[in-house]
């Protein structure tokens, strides 16, 4: 979907049509019509330091083929779900062009996963194959899958030479079945949310935007987010692919702020997804170490709030406003931020992106007025929705009230059209009779020098129900002590409000964290209550 340059947000709003055709498939959108592409689909570090190896759109189109038809070959077809557990790198974005090809679903897993996790996640989705490596065939060897009849490790490029480069690609439309994504299982088992085709035509313009009009010439996309999640496959890779951008490969392993750094620079990185705790990591690289030449056009974050602090590094360092967006795994991308058509708010993830409708809804499904605080809700139908929970249709109609899908994240609506975060449903503190948002809290510590990264969550309290404690990962060289409490606690106080200061602060040397690098606040909540020897909620 292309989003047309216009002078103001009204008017892109305006000019934009939703065109989703009979017939489509995310495979011919984001390879099979760059084949004659000069540009690099992928480029591919090399560990050693030599130079990088690009794959060109026409190589993965062939090589894709050929995976295509060796799937066929072993009896995976339409509608069979195809595990892909890699991280980044050639052979994840194979795997994901031969399942839609097949008209199969694809079905992402995160190599850091353990068994439990990956067992959940093959048996619950039947996945019917498997393409991996040699790390993630060893973890699930022992696992009980009946369903799975193919796994795809160390063959893998042995597989695909015995393949035809051939293959006709299957007749999907927009709504046919494509990509199961697992939800971070936050409240209960984790539970598979399956897109259709559209979901790929669904995001774009939910990237066009926050990248300043994304795609423009010499554009080269980076994230270290993994493709397993949403962050890197849906807010990345295909996109970049379906404008016919490049896409450099994050090096694996752990994350590294100063090889970020140098990462941007050595390559001439002009667009990258960076999540705020991956800017939070770097903002902690002092100048000295960071390298010069950086040539980026747009930056954008999500996932967590970015904050006034973020905001003016990036500005600093990076020369541009980091943009910020909103989403999640059932609906991605609906708000967002443009800072060549608006001012971007600190703290605000923006407006609705072209082709969405966002209201804030109160407890009985009823749109709220500008300034009220209520759930933030995506009315249905819409590209980039989900088609439903896989196999669970008492959750999926759970998710909606009415015509309006359910995020079940709290927010206000400015008179402008804005939305600001307030918290997750269940982030929420409730202390003597107030309703608290951890997000302001948790930006507004960051906001002290010696704050490195912090957390806020409710803790039980005879008299008020619940306070604010805050936990926090100091800078480099800062010292615990009850002096550097109190001044923490003040710094909220005076500029926030003296209810939602934090009347306890723990100092800690790591924050618990999802795999896509959110707080986990619900992990702080239940340690505070087993101390209290009360019940986990």
């Amino acid at each position: 979907m292309i989003v047309d340059r216009r002078d103001t947000w009204e008017e892109v709003r305006a000019a934009f049509r939703w065109r989703l055709p009979d017939r489509y498939n995310i495979a011919e959108h984001v390879c099979e019509r760059h084949v004659a592409s000069t540009r690099p689909a992928l480029i591919c570090p090399d560990p050693a330091g030599g130079d990088p190896r690009e794959w060109s759109f026409r190589e993965l189109s062939r090589l894709s083929n050929r995976l295509a038809n060796a799937l066929a070959a072993a009896g995976v077809g339409r509608g069979d779900r195809v595990a892909v557990l890699l991280g980044q790198g050639v052979e994840t974005g194979l795997a994901h062009l031969a399942a839609y090809k097949l008209g199969a679903v694809a079905l992402p897993l995160f190599t850091l996963f353990g068994a439990e996790a990956l067992e959940h996640r093959l048996l619950d989705s039947g996945a019917k194959a498997l393409i991996t490596d040699t790390e993630g065939r060893d973890k699930t060897a022992a696992l009980d899958l009946p369903e799975l009849s193919l796994t795809v490790a160390e063959d893998f490029w042995d597989l695909l030479e015995r393949g035809s480069d051939r293959f006709e690609t299957a007749a999907t439309g927009p709504d046919d079945p494509a990509l199961l994504m697992y939800t971070s299982g936050t409240t209960g088992p984790p539970k598979g949310a399956l897109h259709g085709h559209r979901v790929l035509p669904g995001h774009l313009p939910g990237v066009a935007l926050p990248h300043e009009f994304f795609p423009q010439p010499g554009d080269l996309f980076w994230t270290p987010a993994d493709w397993a999640w949403a962050g890197g496959l849906l807010d990345v890779l295909l996109p970049a692919w379906a404008a016919g951008v490049p896409v450099l490969v994050e090096r694996p392993g752990k994350f590294d702020p100063e090889e970020a750094f140098a990462t941007l620079a050595r390559y001439r990185v002009r667009n990258a997804f960076l999540p705020p705790t991956a800017l939070k990591m770097m903002r902690q690289v002092s100048e000295a170490r960071r390298p010069s030449g950086l040539d980026l056009r747009s930056v954008g974050s999500g996932g967590e709030s970015v904050g006034e602090e973020l905001l003016a590094w990036g500005r600093e360092v990076f020369g541009l406003t980091i943009n910020e967006f909103y989403g999640q795994t059932e609906c991605n991308l609906v708000l967002g931020n443009c800072a060549g058509l608006f001012p971007v708010r600190p703290g605000w993830l923006g407006r609705a992106i072209p082709g969405h409708e966002v209201a804030v809804l109160d407890g009985n499904g009823r749109e709220l007025p500008p300034g009220e605080t209520g759930e933030i809700a995506v009315r249905s139908p819409d590209p980039v929705m989900f088609l439903g929970y896989w196999r669970n249709e008492e959750a999926t109609a759970a998710k909606f009230v009415g015509d309006w899908l359910l995020t079940g994240d709290l927010g206000v609506r400015d008179d402008d059209g804005t939305f600001r975060f307030v918290g997750r449903e269940d982030d929420v503190i409730s202390s003597a009779g107030y309703r608290i948002g951890p997000g302001e809290i948790e930006e507004c510590l960051m906001g002290h020098k010696a704050v490195a990264m912090a957390a806020a969550v409710g803790v039980p309290d005879p008299v008020r129900g619940e306070i604010v404690k805050a936990f926090v990962v100091l800078r480099e060289g800062e010292t615990p002590s009850g002096d550097l409490e109190a001044a923490l606690r003040a710094h909220v106080r005076e500029r926030l409000s003296a209810h939602e200061y934090p009347r306890a602060v723990a100092f800690v040397d790591a924050l618990p964290m999802t795999a896509t690098g959110k707080i986990r606040r619900r992990d702080l909540r239940q340690r505070e209550r087993e101390k209290a020897s009360l019940p986990a909620n």
